[in-house]
């Protein structure tokens, strides 16, 4: 099978490319880079079955030969990038879906489509079920994220009923690992580079709002599960044990020994209060939950860190 895969250098992006060439599949890989990394996808430069092209897809995108199966990862994810570059978040998630699902219905092949649990927004009930339709501020400053995977969510459905498209929607929860950005922006990321150069950790607010974090590999899991299941409705993948921001703030101080402060800045607009999935729906139609506990997993992440950054 013969996928292609945009969004290949980022973090998410690199990771599923590993688990797909792993699994046999031939990999052609798109990204401009705004975001995305070339160190990401370095190990693959010598791998037959993967081919990288630089290029937006908020523009046409060209394939030659068959494609089976298209996955469309291309976005910046981090406040910090979409609120750098909230056009061409807008284009990605507006045109970039739109060229995505072309090349889909253009070879008969089936799709899958990496929303967020941004759709959201600033959630009223909480976990959050994909029977719930948010609570978003279109015109604010997440809103340029928000409103384009709430876009993309809705002509990819309309590719399907229309166009008989076989698409997925993953509808992903804050997930950490390796081959984040060390100034990404999201908590993290944040916190472990703070932590490691015993600079104070920075909490927004109070620290009351929740967060449930989810390793990488047990996300790529979800999302290969999930292309390869028979749903078409959204499905949220995720970790649904919930921890306060203040909490993971002094889990990571507990875990690198650092003698960091945690000081206190003003919350930013529409900043979530909660986020937490409801991943029943994943348990029962892709037999999937994740297995790395918050741990194990920022462990991992930390040795990572330190091998990379420092």
């Amino acid at each position: 099978m013969r996928i292609l895969l945009t969004g290949v250098a980022g973090f998410l992006g690199s990771h599923l490319a590993d688990k797909l060439l792993e699994k046999g599949y031939q990999v052609m890989g798109m990204d401009n880079l705004i975001t995305g990394r070339l160190e990401n996808i370095d190990h693959l430069s010598g791998n037959a079955d993967f081919e990288f092209i630089k290029h937006d897809v908020s523009k046409y995108i060209y394939v030659k030969g068959k494609i089976d199966y298209v996955v469309h990862m291309a976005s910046p994810a981090s406040p910090v990038d979409y609120l750098n570059h909230p056009i061409k978040t807008l284009k990605v998630g507006s045109l970039g879906t739109h060229n995505s699902l072309g090349v889909a219905k253009a070879h008969g092949a089936r799709m899958l489509l990496a929303s967020t649990s941004e759709v959201y927004g600033d959630p009223l009930v909480n976990p959050q079920p994909e029977s719930y339709w948010g609570n978003v501020n279109p015109i604010g400053p997440r809103g340029v994220y928000d409103e384009a995977k709430r876009f993309a969510e809705a002509i990819a459905l309309a590719y399907h009923r229309v166009h008989g498209v076989d698409v997925k929607i993953a509808r992903i929860f804050n997930t950490y690992g390796e081959r984040m950005r060390s100034h990404d922006g999201r908590v993290v990321p944040n916190f472990i580079d703070q932590a490691l150069k015993n600079e104070p950790l920075t909490v927004f607010g109070d620290g009351s709002q929740t967060r449930s974090f989810c390793y990488v590999s047990d996300l790529i899991g979800g999302l290969v599960r999930l292309m390869e299941s028979d749903t078409n409705e959204p499905v949220n993948l995720g970790n649904p044990a919930e921890l306060s921001v203040l909490d993971f703030a002094k889990k990571i101080k507990e875990i690198t020994g650092c003698k960091s402060d945690i000081v206190f800045e003003a919350l930013p607009v529409n900043d979530p209060r909660v986020r937490r999935p409801d991943i029943t729906k994943a348990k029962k139609e892709l037999g999937w939950e994740p297995k790395v506990g918050l741990e194990e997993g920022l462990k991992r992440s930390i040795d990572w860190w330190k091998e990379n950054y420092f």
